[in-house]
């Protein structure tokens, strides 16, 4: 058991650069936290207008999960599919040994765009399966009674929440949940005892377990807790994300989740050579080329919490 903890992960600004051409906020992985459950990334592109050019690139070993707060994405991938997302719409694309995909803002113009990107690690068996790409259009929902004001409600996007389960296909025991606390609530969140959580202030003022939290940070509360008291004067929109401790070490480099050095290294010199094992993203000229291997052997993050 890890026990309950309260530490605050704060994000920091991380440039994509070249085609993709904008910066986001980082909250994982954390220095001393490489994964949260099976969630091993979390991205947030915005609040911004801009014009999103994700070109062609690819992924191995983990499960994408957008989340789009304002704005239409555009996903393309190499399996065929061509889909757009919008508020309250999920596309998780299961990469398995290997796929690759695109996103686009709808339009040629900036529009405004804000959202959260996530990546969830890939235990062995699914890791060297085949891809796949999944839109989910209505997720459930739970209302969540407060001890204090207007009751908060729970969209289950990813595995299971407060006794609620979410359609989209998952490989490992998990949760990812949007919550809304109307102002002047107070509500206590359920969370399971064996699996570890940790909560991200989207907007708005929340207090977590005591601790007041700033728009984008994260507090990890370990595992061991039954519930999470969650307050918020003026109301909040909130992620939550956790599950049962990964117990695999990852390799995490570019856009991969692998085990070893060597196996991101094959993957990185299949990409370059266009190999079939990431196929064609239909409609594009351009693709988005691999950045060279350091010059060091990759090795897993180790977990210092």
């Amino acid at each position: 058991m890890i026990g309950e903890r309260r530490i605050l992960l704060e994000p920091r600004e991380v440039p994509l650069g070249g085609v993709r051409g904008m910066n986001v906020l980082r909250v994982l992985p954390h220095r001393n936290l490489p994964t949260i459950g099976a969630w091993c990334f979390l991205d947030r592109f915005g609040p911004a207008d801009t014009r999103m050019r994700v070109e062609p690139h690819p992924h191995i070993g983990l499960q994408t999960v957008t989340w789009p707060l304002v704005g239409e994405i555009r996903h393309r991938d190499s399996l065929g599919s061509d889909a757009d997302l919008r508020r309250g719409q999920l596309n998780l694309m299961t990469a398995g040994n290997g796929i690759s995909h695109s996103e686009y803002s709808i339009g040629d113009d900036p529009i405004p765009l804000d959202a959260l990107q996530f990546w969830v690690a890939l235990p062995e068996g699914a890791r060297q399966g085949a891809g796949g790409f999944e839109r989910h259009t209505d997720l459930p929902a739970v209302t969540l009674a407060a001890d204090e004001g207007a009751d908060a409600t729970a969209t289950v996007v990813l595995g299971e929440f407060a006794g609620t389960v979410s359609p989209a296909t998952v490989h490992t025991p998990i949760v990812g949940a949007e919550i809304v606390i109307p102002a002047g609530t107070r509500v206590r969140l359920p969370l399971r005892t064996d699996w570890e959580h940790a909560i991200m202030l989207v907007e708005g003022d929340a207090s977590v377990s005591t601790h007041e939290m700033t728009q984008n940070d994260m507090l990890y509360l370990g595992d061991s807790r039954d519930a999470v008291e969650v307050t918020s004067a003026q109301g909040a929109l909130l992620f939550l994300i956790g599950g049962e401790p990964f117990d695999d070490e990852i390799v995490m480099w570019w856009n991969f989740a692998g085990r070893t050095h060597d196996e991101i290294a094959e993957a990185r010199t299949e990409w370059e050579a266009a190999s079939a094992r990431f196929g064609v993203v239909e409609g594009h000229d351009v693709r988005i080329p691999a950045p060279p291997l350091p010059d060091v052997r990759l090795m897993p993050r180790g977990r210092r919490i």
